[in-house]
Parts: structure tokens; C-alpha cells; sequence
């Protein structure tokens, strides 16, 4: 697996998406059969306030399309967090793209309660995604602030739990949730961050994790963006290294 720990810039698409790109191939170079991105790693949290919302397309996007055709060229699952149109509204989703290059699935970010968010409608679905077998439960960022969401992932047949997260430290910052989450449906939690600052956040001290239960048996913070490879055991669903593998990564 690979976790696409980046610095993101607010209302930089043409940028992040480059950055994206490369990121993807460095990590099928490094033979990630599974690659996560951050949330909202298209435009970066705050976008709305640099570029507003008008650039938000129905989904796949021309560029979407083309992430599309490089997946189905290097036969891996992507986990692409960007947002999304549907008639007047706005969702803050993550697309799972599989190794032919169709989308499989996708799931909209439903705790969107925040002044960052405040262009975001909120999903209303929760559905494991089938990936090679394995059903992934996805969770955004504050999606896993409460337990319903986690809770219904696992009543409908989640095995791993995987979140895409811009949550750095601070005020409103991560408290135990990852673990609880983890400890109350007994199933691991992959936890993609990001680093890089935005106008009133910081993410340099924002943690990528795997956790099971209430022990993190990765984590990787970094004022660099890296590119985490780490191999997975999915008969006992646990890393199979204590250490995550970090290439810091400028694309």
C-alpha cells in the first residue's frame, strides 16, 4: 500500500493534479497495489476562498478520465479524494478507481459541518467498496469524529477502514477518535494525512497512521511531502513492518 502524504495548495489544481500524477507513478514504481490520497488533494481544504467552486465538474472530469487510463495502465486501486458536482450541488468525495480503470465506487463526505466545508453538501450513503475482494470502508476526514458512520461500514460488511484526512493538530484538532473508531468495530484504520499549511491551518504536524484498536502501529509526520509504502498482511489485517517507508516527494 502506498499513502500519498502531500502538501497541498489551496486552489492549486493544475498544480496538486501534476503532483498527484507523479506521486501515483512513483508509487507503483514502488509496488503499491493499493494508493491513497488525502482529502480534497485536487484543490487543498480552503480552495473555496482563493478559487471558489465554479471549476467543480461532474465526475470523471476530462482529468479524472486520464487518472483513469493511467490506473488501468498500471493495474493498481487508486483512492483519489476530489470533489464533485451533481446538479446544484457540491459533494467532498473520495473515487475509487480499480485496476481496469473503472470508477468502483465512491463515497461523499457526510460530516461537513465547518466554515472550510461550507460549499460541501453532505453525503447520505454508506456502502463498504469492494476492492479485489476486499470490502473498504471510507471514511473523510470527519467522518470518523463520530462512531454511527464506522459503526454502519462494519454492520454492512467493512473489513478495513480507510481514511482520506486533511485534520491537522490544534483547537479542533484529532483527539483519540482514530483509535475509538478502530477499538469500537475491531477493524484497522488507514489513516492518509497531509502537510503543508493553509491560511489558518497548519499540517505539518499532522499525523498518517494505521491503527487497530487503541495502538498506532504506524505513523509518519513531516513539515516534506512523502510518498508511505508499507506492505499489509491481509490474513491478520496488520502491517507486516513496524515502519512506514518514506520517499519525501516534490513531484
Amino acid at each position: 500500500m502506498a499513502l500519498l502524504h502531500l502538501e497541498t495548495v489551496p486552489g492549486a489544481i493544475d498544480q496538486n493534479r501534476y503532483v498527484i500524477v507523479e506521486a501515483i507513478k512513483h508509487a507503483a514504481g514502488k509496488g503499491a497495489e493499493w494508493i491513497v490520497t488525502p482529502e480534497l488533494a485536487v484543490c487543498g481544504l480552503q480552495f473555496a476562498h482563493v478559487v471558489g467552486s465554479d471549476w467543480i465538474q461532474p465526475q470523471p472530469d476530462p482529468w479524472m478520465q486520464q487518472v483513469c487510463k493511467l490506473v488501468r495502465t498500471l493495474k493498481r486501486t487508486v483512492f483519489l479524494a476530489c470533489p464533485e458536482r451533481e446538479g446544484r450541488r457540491f459533494y467532498n468525495s473520495v473515487f475509487v478507481i480499480g485496476p481496469t480503470g473503472e470508477i468502483v465506487g465512491k463515497h461523499r463526505k457526510i460530516n461537513v459541518v465547518s466554515d472550510s466545508l461550507s460549499w460541501s453538501s453532505p453525503g447520505d450513503s454508506i456502502a463498504p467498496i469492494e476492492c479485489g475482494g476486499i470490502k473498504v470502508g471510507l471514511l473523510i476526514c470527519s467522518d470518523v469524529y463520530t462512531s454511527n458512520i464506522a459503526r454502519a461500514l462494519q454492520f454492512e460488511g467493512a473489513q478495513i477502514l480507510m481514511s482520506p484526512a486533511s485534520w491537522g493538530p490544534g483547537i479542533h484538532g484529532p483527539n483519540g477518535e482514530w483509535e475509538q473508531r478502530s477499538h469500537e468495530t475491531g477493524l484497522p484504520l488507514i489513516v492518509c494525512n497531509r502537510t503543508g499549511s493553509e491560511k489558518t491551518l497548519d499540517f505539518r504536524k499532522a499525523p498518517s497512521l494505521v491503527v487497530k484498536n487503541n495502538d498506532r502501529l504506524l505513523s509518519h509526520a513531516s513539515d516534506r511531502p512523502a510518498v508511505l509504502t508499507f506492505d499489509w498482511d491481509f490474513s491478520n489485517m496488520v502491517p507486516s513492518a513496524a515502519h512506514f517507508q518514506a520517499d519525501y516527494f516534490r513531484g
